[in-house]
Parts: structure tokens; sequence; C-alpha cells
């Protein structure tokens, strides 16, 4: 019994020079293939934008860099818009956190209730998540910028608020001062903060003249007047908002520990100042006007 014979693939010459050319031929084309695709992705080495003026630049500038600028210079404020694009828009675009969602008039609705002053210090001392000024120092925006921001956000929401009083000049410079002789990390930053408010505020105050009124000071409807007019220019730059734990004006709850004291020990306080408050709040007014300006304030929380 014999097999049958196995046939040969290639049986003429012609197939054999055909065999031997593809063998060749089709590793070589595809490693073509391969070459050209490796190749066409966009080149970063020499012949390229690398070596361009701008490319060398950024690569040899310095890491740190200097900004000069002159601190006798008049402070430019910013808007309550640019304050909010820069710092509270990470939260308040969105509502992240539980923050009033910006222009939703139901989340702001209950906070506007509470008033701007409110907001105010709420804002400059934090609160929940929210970090003491939304995260930044008075070197960095002041209280009156916070302020301008929280007017911008609180508007859009639905309130009427006006921006609070622009600080004279030095208010910043006052600012910047406490919040490098506090500390401002921790526990701290809070009255750091407060305490940045208070020196602005401070900063502020006109003083007033040391000569007595004409005709003697007396509780009389004159001192009356003169005694809401020192604390409409002096006290109220802190007892306005309460800032430092200041008692708020008008507020009974924060004004009844006070006048369990006898009113000369009251008037002693504001006299010789007392904790963050400076003697006559940091005013050169005469005895007989801080007085009445006590007088005016205490009978406003009665």
């Amino acid at each position: 019994m014999s097999e049958a014979p196995h046939g040969a693939p290639i049986k003429t010459p012609g197939q054999l020079i055909a065999a031997v050319i593809a063998g060749f031929a089709v590793p070589i084309v595809i490693i073509i293939l391969l070459v050209y695709y490796v190749d066409s992705a966009t080149r970063t080495g020499a012949g390229t934008d690398e070596l361009s003026v701008q490319q060398v630049t950024e690569r040899i500038a310095p890491i740190a860099q200097v900004s000069v600028h002159d601190a006798n210079a008049p402070r430019v404020y910013k808007t309550g818009e640019q304050v909010y694009q820069a710092v509270c828009a990470a939260c308040h675009a969105s509502g992240a956190a539980g923050a009033p969602k910006f222009g939703n008039s139901g989340d702001w609705a209950p906070r506007i209730s509470q008033g701007f002053d409110t907001l105010w210090k709420t804002a400059l001392s934090g609160k929940g998540a929210m970090p003491p000024r939304g995260g930044t120092s008075p070197d960095d925006y002041s209280d009156y910028e916070i302020g301008r921001a929280i007017v911008y956000m609180a508007d859009h929401g639905g309130a009427s608020f006006q921006d609070p009083p622009q600080p004279a000049p030095g208010a910043a410079q006052g600012a910047s001062a406490a919040a490098g002789a506090a500390p401002a990390s921790g526990a701290d930053a809070s009255a750091s903060a407060q305490a940045a408010a208070a020196a602005a505020a401070i900063a502020a105050i006109p003083q007033a003249s040391s000569a007595p009124a004409a005709g003697g000071a007396t509780q009389s409807a004159d001192a009356s007047q003169a005694g809401k007019a020192l604390y409409q220019q002096v006290c109220q730059a802190c007892h306005a908002a309460g800032v430092l734990g200041a008692p708020k004006f008008g507020n009974k709850d924060d004004w009844a520990p006070r006048l369990k004291d006898p009113m000369d020990k009251i008037y002693n306080y504001a006299l010789h100042g007392k904790g963050q408050m400076p003697p006559k709040g940091g005013s050169s007014a005469p005895d007989d006007q801080v007085k009445a300006a006590v007088d005016y304030m205490v009978s406003a929380a009665k």
C-alpha cells in the first residue's frame, strides 16, 4: 500500500521568484508603515517652537517675582464684583458647602433679613465651613472691600443694601499693622480678623476738637445732641456692628451685663479704655462729650 505524493506549493520558477520578492517586500512595507505612524506625531525637539523667544524666556524666567509699589500711594479699592469673582465665587457661584447661591433669592432671603451689619460681621469672623474673610487676609482685601462684596451678592439676591462708608486714608495701613501683630492661624484667625477691623475703624476716626462746647457741657438737649454726634463720629465704628465684642448699639442683651455696673464705672471705661477699646474710643473729645455719648448709647439699650 503506497502513500499519496505530497505536492509542493512552489512548482514553477516564477512562483519561486514571487515568493522571494514577497518575503522581502512585505516586511519592508510593514516597517515603513510603522515608522510613518510613529513619526506622524508632532515633534517638540529642535526645529519647533521650543526654541522660540517666548518659550526660551519662560524656561529661564526666575521663580521668584518682585513687585514694587509705593506704600504711600492712595489705595485703590476693589469693587464688590471684583472681590466676589476673586474670592467668593468659589463657593457662592454653585452653593457649595451650604453657601447661599449667587442670585438665588430663596437662599439669600433669611440672610438678608438679618441685616447688612450681621452679614458683614459673619463674613469677617467666619461661620460654618466659611473661613474668616473667605480665607483671605486684611492685606489682601480690606474690611471695606469685603463689605462691598457682601452688598454685591446680597443685592443680586433681592436686597437693596448700600456700600459701607469708604474708610479714611490710613485705615488700610492700620488694619495691616494689626494683622501683622496678631496671630493669624488656627483658633486665632477670627480674633486676628476682628482686631484688623477694629484697627481700621479706629484709624478712620476723625479727631474731635478738644475745646469744650460753648456755654458748658450739661445733660441737656444740647449735650444729648453732642453725645449723638460723637457716637456717629467715633463710637459707631465698633459699636454699630459689635466689632471685637463691643456691645452693639440698641442691643439690650449686649448691654444688660454692662448696665449692672454703676454709671461712673461705665464712664471710666469709656474715658480710660478697656480691653481692645482705646481711651475715648481713640478720639480727643472732651470728657463731658464722651460721657454724653455713653448716655446716648445706654438710653438706646434700655
